[in-house]
């Protein structure tokens, strides 16, 4: 992970600039299929059935993180960040993401494996969090955030953006710019995020190698994916209601855990299908729709 990345900022984006489509559309491919290769590796070295845990659960990273990207454009649209310093943003992100996944899994797994009803409490609570999602849009308002606010008044930020610095010195005075405070606002994000993801992930596997490393590989490709999907992001219009579905199902998978625990094959089964019919009938519909516009 450490060698990627190095070699992702360290080589392949040393200097800021804007990822062209067909650039950020290799490096997804790249990661995914990495994803996949290991995958396999872990198929071979611990059993079919750890691979299918494995692959139950970066899929559900991944769609969590493909309905992340839909507030990370509105964060670097509220702040008007250029796309050339995105990246970075993102980079750094993503590294504050591995640290904190970490922490929230090792303390998922403890708490389960100490306190055996903490699954039921889990699965409750994403069996609500996917209902209430599916009800409520996700909205970007920074200005009515109380960690933000506390933040802006703790440390000392400029009113313009310097580069792709987070810091700049102005009249022997360190200062924050405000590229810092957006860093900040996607980590927090992500921390918010991650309330959803660890445990859904949870449901699949207990097993703390599984469920760190689908979410490593599902959030190291997540610069990328962003970059291919900035542009077409509105065209998923089903996707976000496909997730609180598979949110939804995860939680009641372990709301069931003491009657029936639903093997992986079908848990793999259903989050894929829920994926490609909400991203397929969204692509329909929108093609749909523009085709009528056109007309």
């Amino acid at each position: 992970m450490i060698g990627m990345l190095v070699m992702d900022l360290g080589v392949f984006h040393r200097k800021a600039r804007v990822d062209t489509f067909r650039q950020a559309m290799g490096w997804s491919v790249v990661w995914i299929l990495l994803a996949l290769l290991f995958n396999l590796g872990v198929s071979i070295a611990f059993g079919h059935q750890k691979g299918m845990e494995f692959l139950a659960a970066y899929l559900i990273e991944k769609s969590l993180s493909v309905d992340n990207l839909f507030v990370f454009v509105a964060i670097f649209s509220y702040f008007s960040v250029e796309p050339s310093y995105q990246h970075r943003v993102l980079f750094w992100g993503i590294l504050g993401a591995l640290v904190m996944r970490g922490i929230f899994i090792s303390a998922g797994l403890a708490l389960i494996h100490q306190f055996q009803w903490v699954t039921y409490l889990l699965g409750a609570f994403l069996v609500f969090t996917g209902i209430r999602f599916m009800k409520e849009e996700e909205s970007v308002q920074p200005e009515k955030n109380p960690v933000i606010r506390l933040f802006k008044g703790l440390v000392p930020l400029t009113s313009v953006y310097h580069g792709h610095r987070f810091f700049i010195r102005i009249d022997k005075r360190w200062l924050a710019t405000p590229l810092l405070l957006v860093l900040f606002v996607v980590e927090v994000t992500d921390v918010i995020f991650a309330t959803d993801s660890v445990p859904a992930v949870l449901a699949v596997s207990l097993d703390p190698f599984i469920v760190y490393t689908s979410n490593v590989f599902a959030i190291l490709g997540l610069r990328a994916l962003y970059f291919v999907l900035s542009g077409i992001i509105p065209r998923f219009v089903y996707l976000r209601y496909g997730i609180c579905t598979i949110l939804i199902f995860v939680g009641l998978k372990m709301l069931l855990a003491g009657v029936w625990k639903v093997p992986i094959g079908i848990s793999l089964a259903v989050i894929a299908a829920i994926l490609v019919i909400s991203i397929g009938l969204s692509l329909l519909v929108t093609r749909s729709k523009s085709g009528e516009g056109e007309e």
